[in-house]
């Protein structure tokens, strides 16, 4: 999927659509997201030395996260309910793209839960265990 097929599934729109593709393969999602530079989050985070926000990776996983709920063919809106053992391992930089990672390891009525995770080159540079409400719109 390219970002104009993630807008019809996703509510999110720029500036907050993060991410470029995602494919979906054997109930996996695999998302990637290249940092351009100029983006808003990277403003002030940190002047002469930018560096991708923690809580924006999390949104990252968990817009990719949320294309698996679309098997259902749902109009919908995903509201984050938590989340879990995050930790950041590396840092990402402008020029980088993250590879996102998301596989659904359980559901309970509108709740859903995801193991995910973010790559680059190789690297792990998130990873995290996300929750989240599927509201109909």
């Amino acid at each position: 999927m390219n970002r104009e097929e993630i807008k019809k599934i996703l509510p999110h729109r720029e500036p907050m659509l993060l991410l470029d593709e995602v494919e979906l393969v054997d109930g996996i999602s695999i998302g990637k997201y290249t940092v351009k530079g100029d983006e808003f989050f990277l403003q002030g985070h940190f002047p002469g030395n930018p560096v991708v926000p923690g809580v924006i990776l999390c949104e990252m996983m968990g817009q990719s996260a949320c294309l698996l709920v679309n098997e259902d063919g749902r109009d919908f809106t995903p509201y984050f309910t938590g989340m879990k053992n995050v930790k950041f391992k590396n840092k990402v930089l402008p020029g980088d793209t993250i590879i996102l990672r998301s596989e659904k390891t359980g559901q309970k009525g509108p709740f859903y839960f995801i193991s995910a995770s973010g790559t680059v080159n190789g690297k792990t540079a998130v990873t995290g265990e996300l929750s989240f409400a599927v509201v109909k719109s």
